[in-house]
């Protein structure tokens, strides 16, 4: 079997909407490593290794013979794939970043937390420094003892690329410190924040979930049903400010009583300047329980 027909097929048979130019490497890579496709043997397949210029050559020819298409957004560091139509930008995202998932207003539309329909995609990746450490650990994985051979040969590293438009989607990529709590949706190539940590960037960032004022009301409106998910990612992952802030909403605005929210109170800073909207300046209006103010 030649290359170009062993490429074709292999990318046929991927379930990502995209390839990134990383991605098509390592298959590239692998091929002339093993010099085999599902048992079959590659012909014309003299090295033991693919350098920078092969895998620019095999890159050309499937442009040539339209197998790949460079993806208007992202030139030669992703491709689209003969055959697949209209791909959804959200699923786009979560191949060109491995590492984010969908987040904020756009995980709140998801989770039927809110009838707006956001502007633009909001997505939760790793602060780059981070990012970084989680793709050589990426690249670990998929290249195995290989790792050293494919970099000398000048092969495409795992990059973190430019995520600001996909299509006709604005996209808006969010970067934290915090590990992000997500889950893989069944049947599509995306990752979306999952129920609790949702609520948690509610609280955290407003600003990119609809305002504060929007964040209450869907507290409000579905807090109580989803309060045993709501108090655990709070326990588990919220930091001091958050489980204030979280108490503040759950017990003395919607009324409601759990253990945990009992213990948060040790979290309560009295004579500060705690907030309830993070983004908003302090107002002298505050709860004289949680010791915050709120300036709504």
């Amino acid at each position: 079997m030649l290359l170009s027909k062993a490429l074709t097929l292999s990318i046929g048979s991927l379930e990502e909407p995209v390839i990134t130019q990383y991605r098509l490497a390592v298959i590239v890579h692998h091929f002339y490593r093993t010099k085999s496709f599902q048992g079959e043997g590659l012909r014309q397949l003299q090295k033991d290794r693919a350098t920078v210029n092969e895998f620019n050559h095999v890159v050309r020819n499937l442009l040539t013979v339209g197998i790949l298409q460079e993806h208007p957004n992202f030139g030669r560091r992703a491709f689209r794939i003969l055959g697949r139509k209209d791909p959804d930008p959200i699923e786009i995202a979560c191949t060109i970043d491995p590492f984010c998932f969908v987040s904020h207003l756009s995980a709140m539309s998801h989770h039927g937390l809110t009838n707006r329909l956001p502007a633009k995609l909001f997505v939760s990746s790793p602060a780059p420094k981070q990012w970084l450490s989680e793709a050589s650990n990426l690249m670990s994985k998929d290249l195995g003892d290989d790792r050293e051979s494919y970099l000398d040969a000048g092969m495409p590293k795992l990059t973190r690329l430019k995520l600001q438009r996909i299509d006709r989607v604005d996209i808006h990529r969010f970067s934290s410190i915090h590990h992000g709590a997500y889950r893989n949706v069944r049947d599509r190539q995306m990752r979306v924040a999952t129920l609790g940590r949702t609520f948690l960037d509610m609280l955290r960032n407003p600003d990119l979930c609809g305002g504060m004022q929007h964040v209450l009301e869907v507290w409000e409106e579905h807090a109580p049903l989803y309060r045993k998910a709501i108090v655990s990612e709070f326990d588990r992952s919220g930091g001091p400010i958050d489980k204030v802030r979280a108490g503040y909403i759950l017990n003395e605005r919607l009324g409601l009583e759990d253990p945990t929210l009992d213990s948060w109170l040790a979290f309560v800073t009295r004579g500060g300047s705690r907030k309830l909207d993070p983004s908003e300046e302090y107002r002298p209006q505050w709860s004289d329980k949680w010791c915050l103010s709120l300036n709504i």
